[in-house]
C-alpha cells in the first residue's frame, strides 16, 4: 500500500505468471473472472452467498474485511487508499471510529 498499489491476494494472475485456475479462494476467482476489483464492484454483493459466508467465520479480521469493503462502497477505492496508506497491518481504523 506504501506505493498507492496493492500487493495483495491478485498479484500475477494478469500477467500469467499465477493461474487463476489452481486458486483456492472462491472471493478471488469470482473477481478475476468478472474482471472487479474487489467485491465492491459487484452488484451482486449485498446477497453473494460467498462473501457472505466469508463474512460469517468467526474472528476480528473478517469484521475488518467487511468494514474496508463497505468504506468502498461508500466512499471508493482513493478515499479507501488514502486511509489504508496510513495502516502498519492487513487493516486498520477509519474516520469516526
Amino acid at each position: 500500500m506504501r506505493e498507492g498499489l496493492c500487493k495483495g491476494c491478485k498479484l500475477g494472475y494478469g500477467t500469467g505468471e499465477r493461474d487463476i485456475g489452481r486458486a483456492k479462494c472462491k472471493i478471488k476467482v469470482c473477481c478475476i473472472n468478472k474482471g472487479y476489483n474487489s467485491c465492491a464492484d459487484c452488484p451482486e454483493y449485498p446477497t453473494c452467498p460467498t462473501i457472505n459466508e466469508f463474512y460469517g467465520k468467526k474472528g476480528y479480521k473478517y469484521r475488518k474485511y467487511k468494514q474496508a469493503l463497505e468504506f468502498i462502497r461508500q466512499h471508493g477505492y482513493s478515499e479507501f487508499l488514502k486511509i489504508a496508506g496510513t495502516w502498519t497491518h492487513a487493516y486498520g481504523t477509519y474516520r469516526n471510529e
